[in-house]
């Protein structure tokens, strides 16, 4: 098994792995001021949609944790290459934040909600019964179905919120449907990641929160798994679960402890 000194790129989800809503995790900023000093190679990985790399990138200066656009990728983004890379649909009807909605229209997407080629969903704060009502007739009429994330919850610093698994799970109910999925756990977009950040799988690690998304994509993908217990996924949890991670930490500050010091190193073999 790959040990922590052995790994030599970085995935790392942000919401539950760096921060909680508008609260960094304690010693996230240490960590990411660490990686940026050794020129260490990362990238974060957010199934958050409802923003841009921009908006994450702000968000992540206000917690001290300065770091460039470049160096997220969405699954809005994943999504919006993906729709213009991989299929022909251009006018899509969309359950989504107007961030997400304007990050769709960059790629050169049509938002219409009168004669669109496909549904499209995401984690949305604006979301209506008037949406759920149309994407609900839409999908019984057999259109392409897309989501960007299965999460079926989003953590913030006052608890857990429906995320687009959840609103999935509404429409799963009332039209039998069930969307193609982007983001993680899908190992393509592992691989969309790796490309932008020029590093091989096997050198990889995903560092994340949850069991069912980012630990799922690191399987599924090659990467080494880092699950970090300061979000959704907890110790019942993991105890419950069929595969386990590679390395279990309870936050950042203790997989930083680990990078920086071999008899920090909290490795714990699968079952």
């Amino acid at each position: 098994m790959m040990q922590v000194s052995e790994i030599q790129a970085l995935l790392l989800d942000m919401d539950g792995t760096v921060y909680l809503g508008t609260q960094p995790i304690p010693g996230a900023s240490d960590f990411i001021r660490f990686l940026q000093d050794s020129a260490f190679p990362f990238l974060f990985l957010t199934n958050n949609p409802a923003a841009d790399a921009t908006y994450y990138s702000e968000k992540l200066k206000t917690m001290g944790m300065e770091t460039d656009p470049r160096h997220i990728l969405t699954a809005g983004a994943a999504t919006a290459t993906y729709l213009m890379e991989e299929t022909p649909w251009r006018a899509v009807f969309v359950l989504g934040t107007p961030c997400f909605e304007d990050e769709l229209r960059r790629a050169g997407l049509t938002l219409d909600s009168d004669a669109p080629e496909a549904v499209v969903i995401a984690f949305d704060k604006t979301l209506t019964y008037e949406k759920l009502e149309r994407a609900c007739l839409l999908l019984r009429a057999g259109l392409p179905y897309i989501a960007t994330n299965p999460d079926k919850v989003c953590p913030t610093e006052y608890g857990y919120i429906p995320d687009c698994g959840a609103i999935a799970a509404l429409l799963e109910s009332a039209t039998g449907r069930v969307p193609r999925y982007i983001g993680k756990p899908e190992a393509a977009f592992a691989r969309m990641a790796l490309r932008k950040l020029g590093v091989a799988p096997e050198h990889t690690a995903m560092v994340g929160d949850r069991l069912y998304t980012d630990m799922e994509m690191a399987h599924c993908a090659g990467l080494a798994s880092i699950l970090v217990l300061s979000g959704e996924s907890t110790q019942q949890d993991l105890d419950a679960a069929s595969q386990r991670p590679d390395f279990i930490f309870n936050s950042v500050r203790e997989l930083h402890q680990a990078m920086t010091s071999d008899k920090n190193i909290q490795e714990r073999n699968p079952r």
